[in-house]
């Protein structure tokens, strides 16, 4: 029964594995650029492990960044992982070892890809941590063929951070094709443009957090759910 649901992660994931490679090439590439061992690379990888985090710990760790100012840093870049953790089903997972290497591993890529799955899908244990695995296996793996390729690739190559931006496109449409409701992703447009003008160093937590408040309102209010909502063909369209 385990192996069936490993199975599925691994096809649920493994697109998107492939996406992550190039990232972790051009991190790895990153790494050996600016003066690292190759061996950083998966150390920073496992450690870390949070994609643009890890771009900005290079660095944070090359100036002698403080550790105050390293783990407020961090908790800014990532506090979008804090809503992720809202929704994000892991108490499907029911071994304590599975429970922290999930909540570890939770990513923007792991969370997009469970949050696209159809609403009638019943997602197991094993297969959440397989979607996590495969796609930290990628990023790692990704990471240290970077870093061993950084002597021979030319530094000046360009275009490998894109792929980040790429998968993301894909992801959403992937996940609006799940659930067609076009006030989702203008409401998140709207709040994006607002906090850019109001709050330009704060857009990221200043949108999740007013985008979460909406939702959280739309949940509890069915009527105002139903006003908000504007599908195509329906009587709000």
């Amino acid at each position: 029964m385990h192996v069936e649901e490993i199975k599925k992660g691994i096809k649920d994931s493994w697109a998107v594995g492939i996406g992550l490679v190039p990232l972790g090439l051009a991190f790895g590439l990153l790494m050996v650029q600016t003066g690292f061992d190759w061996w950083w690379t998966p150390i920073f990888s496992i450690v870390v492990y949070a994609g643009s985090m890890e771009f900005l710990a290079i660095p944070m760790v090359l100036q002698g960044t403080s550790v105050a100012a390293s783990v407020i840093t961090g908790f800014m870049v990532n506090f979008r992982h804090l809503f992720y953790g809202l929704t994000f089903p892991r108490h499907r997972v029911h071994s304590a070892a599975g429970k922290m290497y999930s909540t570890y591993a939770l990513t923007d890529e792991s969370y997009a890809i469970v949050s696209s799955m159809p609403r009638d899908v019943q997602l197991s244990g094993p297969r959440i941590v397989a979607i996590q695995l495969l796609c930290q296996s990628s990023w790692v793996a990704g990471g240290v063929v970077g870093a061993l390729a950084g002597q021979v690739i030319p530094p000046n190559v360009e275009g490998l951070e894109f792929a980040l931006v790429a998968l993301f496109v894909v992801l959403t449409m992937d996940s609006f094709k799940n659930n067609p409701d076009y006030s989702l992703p203008l409401t998140a447009v709207v709040f994006g443009i607002i906090a850019a003008i109001i709050f330009p160093n704060q857009i990221l937590m200043v949108a999740l957090t007013a985008y979460l408040a909406v939702l959280l309102l739309r949940f509890y209010s069915p009527r105002f759910d139903e006003k908000l909502e504007w599908r195509r063909g329906s009587k709000n369209a």
